[in-house]
């Protein structure tokens, strides 16, 4: 099962949802553990905020560590992931109502959103 994955470039986006981020990045270490390459990105208001979730230097150090490789927290490093070809598929887990309806009509106003 380890290498169920492997070749498989995943876009792993996390949003504002903070009291999700734990079994969020619970399912990303699982997928990383299956093989998959995750490409971390976090909103800017999720790499941005203090709750008693966590600080963002600590959500982002988690995340960093899970996929082994630098977080996306804005629109300038998350705009080569299209042209580049850089994702098989997202995953945008959690998923705020506000990031789904920009989703849903076009807005592209974050690194998640773009």
């Amino acid at each position: 099962m380890a290498d169920t994955l492997k070749g498989l470039k995943i876009g792993y986006a996390l949003t504002g949802s903070f009291c999700t981020f734990e079994r969020s990045l619970k399912q990303a270490s699982i997928l990383a553990g299956m093989g998959a390459e995750l490409i971390p990105i976090m909103s800017e208001t999720a790499s941005t905020l203090s709750t008693r979730f966590g600080t963002p230097e600590e959500n982002i150090h988690k995340l960093q560590e899970i996929c082994h490789r630098e977080v996306i927290t804005d629109i300038s490093m998350a705009e080569p992931i299209g042209p580049k070809n850089m994702t098989d598929l997202m995953i945008v887990a959690p998923c705020t109502s506000n990031t789904a309806a920009k989703l849903a009509n076009g807005i592209t106003d974050s690194a998640v959103v773009h």
